[in-house]
């Protein structure tokens, strides 16, 4: 027995619009994105998820006339994708700037990793919270929230149906920006405030013992009581994370809804 399936034209230029935003959204958006994920595997998961995603969703006709208004179509497309993408990438950068802060105060901002992940320079501390955080959140089910979002938003926003407002757009990111820094030092406060304490001790110390060579001995003090919170506060890690979920699902919501009819 036989499985036929026949298909037209405009069946197979729908698929693509679709595709066109999944595949735009993978590239970009968090734990897909990543660059030690096989490119196969991001090129498979695009077409599959983008597959399902034309089998349930109703068929709009799409009125073009020319080649050039396809291209435009499917611009639009992948501009959505990105931007979804985007807003929850950002989120997952916070941690980035988390640990470069806690590095600075613990003397290791000078020692600077290869991330394989994403092919930057990025301090010790940032790399360790930064998977740490990835973690958590693949743990709480953030890579399928994700994907249910992004299949949700061709309910909200259908194919060829974004409208991009600038300024929207810009605001809420400058909006996101001031909790962008607040959620940071939320992350590394535990060290930075014991870096704060250590400094006023060595400070006292250096007033009642100037022979004693405060420069040498508060470098190994820093890096040694940093690393030691920063094991003791691995513990407030889920929270931190549990916080970044929820500013991701409303980043993402938000950039939504800017670009809804």
């Amino acid at each position: 027995m036989m499985l036929e399936t026949t298909f037209s034209y405009a069946d197979i230029e729908y698929f693509l619009l679709i595709l066109a935003r999944v595949a735009s959204f993978v590239v970009v958006a968090p734990f897909f994105s990543m660059s030690n994920t096989p490119r196969n595997v991001r090129i498979g998961l695009s077409f599959f998820v983008s597959v399902l995603l034309y089998q349930a969703l109703p068929h709009q006709e799409m009125i073009y006339g020319t080649l050039v208004g396809y291209t435009v179509i499917i611009l639009k497309e992948v501009i959505t994708g990105l931007l979804i993408g985007f807003a929850a990438n950002l989120c997952s950068t916070v941690v980035t700037f988390a640990g470069q802060i806690a590095d600075m105060e613990m003397g290791l901002s000078m020692a600077s990793l290869m991330d394989p992940a994403t092919k930057q320079n990025s301090s010790i501390t940032g790399i360790y919270y930064n998977y740490m955080i990835l973690l958590m959140l693949m743990i709480s089910g953030m890579d399928k929230y994700l994907l249910k979002a992004l299949a949700e938003t061709y309910i909200l926003i259908p194919v060829n149906g974004a409208v991009f407002r600038r300024d929207a757009l810009f605001s809420s990111l400058v909006g996101f920006l001031s909790d962008y820094i607040v959620i940071g030092f939320r992350i590394c406060l535990p060290i930075f405030a014991v870096m704060i304490i250590l400094n006023a001790v060595l400070g006292v110390l250096a007033k009642v013992s100037p022979q004693l060579n405060m420069f040498a001995v508060g470098i190994q003090m820093k890096v040694l009581v940093g690393l030691s919170i920063l094991f003791l506060s691995t513990f407030m890690l889920p929270g931190a994370a549990g916080f970044i979920y929820s500013q991701m699902k409303s980043m993402v919501s938000t950039f939504v809804e800017v670009m809804m009819q």
